[in-house]
């Protein structure tokens, strides 16, 4: 069967996200595989351009990864009828001009989240992305966690019955930079420059909710700044203007008319008493299940225990003990390198895919939501998405 070439045009790829896993783990690890396979037997290979600013970072980056083209001119790379896609994974702020250049040269495009830093700017690239009749991507990866697909098993095989609560908790300990090195960018931590955990994270926890438990109605948000000086990559201290930490309580569309309530926590100032960097433990009338980035526990309706509280003798039940894993059945692959091969054959085979830039303004929108209930200190609704206007 014959191989096709996708010319790819990739920005951004000096950055933490966009060199270990878009390029490395992804693109790298495709053309490895051989390409992509088809429905018909046919392949994809993809042969990137690795565009940077930095001219002799950008060339040792493709000289260790086997890349032959690379550069610094990214209007000459927009200008090459033979690349016809372009991807972005620098920084938020630049991104919405990035999209609109690359789509005005006609080349479809997928890109890392948030796909913007406002609203205003997301719903302008759907715009310009539907207008010019091109395929466009936003980067979901986390729907395609191994623990996350096996709590999507879960839901679709009716192991929870009605649904009732997420609980989502998420985060680490960032140093703060001047007894141990940072292991997060400063500009993280500036609200200038695109900063907040907000931003970052609420945009995963859209499609992460709107896709495994129900639709985000409404949010409730506290966001902090608990650690208000840190040192950057030079070793010098700096304003940390950007939130660092957020409480969150999301209203869900539930079956008959009952909500799910998701109560998530995202902090760069916390320190992990828990089995993954991010767990995800979910109730509903007939079971639960606690996953993490890999693993996946439950307890069935039937196999609930019944613990009696006693505050005078040590606890007797061992409650980790209680659940039963979900095995593993199928390759547990990188879940960046998952979405990568299904926008590919979504581009050579026109596969059905619904993770568009239209799904990642939804992310922004709840980030809107989320600094406005914080800002005003109540509930704000987050209605259906609408391309005339956002609301």
């Amino acid at each position: 069967m014959p191989t096709h070439r996708l010319g790819l045009i990739m920005h951004g790829v000096t950055g933490r996200m966009g060199l270990n896993q878009h390029l490395v783990r992804s693109i790298v690890a495709i053309r490895e595989q051989g390409g992509v396979a088809l429905a018909n037997g046919d392949r994809v290979m993809p042969d990137p351009i690795l565009i940077g600013r930095n001219a002799e970072k950008i060339a040792a980056i493709a000289r260790e990864h086997g890349i032959a083209r690379h550069g610094t001119d990214l209007a000459a790379a927009l200008a090459n009828p033979n690349d016809t896609l372009f991807f972005d994974a620098g920084t938020t702020q630049m991104r919405p001009a990035l999209l609109a250049q690359a789509i005005a040269a006609g080349k479809h495009v997928y890109c890392e989240k948030p796909i913007a830093t406002t609203l205003t700017e997301a719903l302008e690239v759907c715009h310009l992305a539907r207008s010019a009749g091109i395929k466009h991507g936003a980067v979901q990866d986390k729907l395609f966690l191994p623990g996350l697909r096996k709590l999507d098993f879960l839901r679709r095989a009716g192991f929870f019955g009605r649904l009732l609560a997420v609980r989502i908790e998420f985060g680490y300990w960032v140093f703060e930079g001047d007894l141990q090195p940072m292991q997060r960018p400063s500009w993280n931590y500036r609200a200038e420059d695109g900063g907040g955990i907000i931003l970052d994270m609420l945009c995963h926890w859209r499609y992460v909710l709107d896709n495994l438990f129900g639709e985000v109605q409404a949010v409730s948000c506290l966001g902090a700044t608990h650690i208000p000086q840190r040192w950057d990559e030079a070793g010098q201290p700096y304003a940390a203007t950007a939130d660092d930490a957020c409480y969150a309580t999301f209203q869900l569309k539930g079956h008959g008319g009952e909500p799910v309530i998701a109560q998530v926590n995202s902090s760069w100032a916390t320190r992990v008493r828990r089995e993954d960097l991010v767990t995800f433990h979910v109730d509903g009338t007939q079971g639960s299940a606690v996953a993490g980035l890999t693993d996946c526990h439950v307890q069935s309706r039937v196999t609930t225990p019944r613990p009696v509280w006693n505050p005078d003798v040590r606890q007797p039940m061992r409650f980790h003990e209680q659940w039963q894993p979900v095995p593993d059945t199928q390759p547990n692959e990188n879940g960046f390198k998952l979405q990568w091969e299904a926008f590919i054959r979504h581009l050579a085979d026109d596969a059905p895919y619904r993770w568009t830039l239209v799904e990642g303004a939804k992310g922004v929108q709840l980030v809107e939501a989320a600094l406005q209930s914080w800002r005003e200190r109540r509930w704000v609704d987050v209605p259906a998405l609408s391309l005339q206007g956002g609301r």
